[in-house]
C-alpha cells in the first residue's frame, strides 16, 4: 500500500465513519491475500471508496479514462490503483490490465452491472466480469451496498449523509471443468451468477 493510497484508505475510513455511520458486515468473509475480485452493485460515486476500506490490503479499482485527463486525477489517480477504462465499447486493453493484475496476485474491484444505477434497484449483469472470471478462475467476493444511492444518487441532488452498509458475501470458487466452451453465453452467465448472490445479500 503505498503512501497516497494509504492517505486515501484512512480519509475514506474516517468519512465512512463520521459522515455517513458506515457499517460493514461479515467483514471476515473478504480475502485478504491471493488473487480475488470484489463484485459489488453500482449505486454512487462513493461506492469505490467504500468498497476499498472492507478490506485490509490494497486493491485496484477501474475509472473513467477521461477523468485522468485533468492534470491533478491524472497525476493522482495512478498513484491510487486506478485502472482507466473507455467506456463507450468493449476496452480490451483495460480487461487485459485486470486479468494481468489479478495473475499478479491482486484484488480488483468490478461493478458487475457496468454502470451505477438510475433508480437504486439492481441492474442486470454485463458479460465483462464473466469474461475475466474464465479467463483468471479468481475467487469472487460479492458484496452489496445499501444508501450509497440516497447518499449521492446518479443525476444530481448532492451529497446526503445517510447510513450506509456494506455486506459481504462468501466467496464464490470457479473451477476450469464447470465453465464449459467460452463464449458471450457463458461469460453472461457467469456474471448473472455473480449478480445473483449480490442480490441475496439482504439487510438483517
Amino acid at each position: 500500500m503505498n503512501f497516497y493510497y494509504w492517505l486515501g484508505y484512512q480519509f475514506s475510513r474516517l468519512a465512512g465513519r463520521l459522515f455517513f455511520r458506515l457499517r460493514v458486515i461479515h467483514r471476515e468473509r473478504m480475502i485478504q491475500s491471493g488473487p480475488a475480485i470484489l463484485a459489488m452493485n453500482h449505486q454512487s460515486y462513493l461506492d469505490p471508496l467504500l468498497a476499498g476500506i472492507t478490506s485490509d490490503r490494497a486493491i485496484y479499482f477501474l475509472a473513467r479514462r477521461t477523468l485522468l485527463d485533468a492534470p491533478t486525477l491524472g497525476w493522482l489517480l495512478p498513484k491510487l490503483n486506478v485502472i482507466p477504462v473507455n467506456q463507450e465499447g468493449v476496452d480490451r486493453s483495460a480487461i487485459k490490465a485486470v486479468i494481468r493484475i489479478l495473475n499478479a496476485g491482486n484484488a480488483v474491484l468490478i461493478f458487475p452491472e457496468g454502470s451505477r444505477t438510475l433508480d437504486g434497484n439492481l441492474q442486470p449483469a454485463e458479460p465483462g466480469l464473466g469474461l475475466v472470471i474464465a479467463k483468471t478462475l479468481a475467487p469472487v467476493v460479492p458484496m452489496r451496498i445499501f444508501g450509497a444511492h440516497e447518499a449521492l444518487p446518479r443525476g444530481g441532488g448532492g451529497l446526503h449523509f445517510v447510513p450506509l452498509t456494506i455486506i459481504v458475501g462468501e466467496p464464490i470458487l470457479f473451477s476450469a471443468a464447470e465453465l464449459g466452451l467460452p463464449g458471450k453465453n457463458l461469460y453472461q452467465q457467469l456474471s448473472q451468477r455473480v449478480m445473483d448472490a449480490i442480490a441475496s445479500l439482504r439487510l438483517e
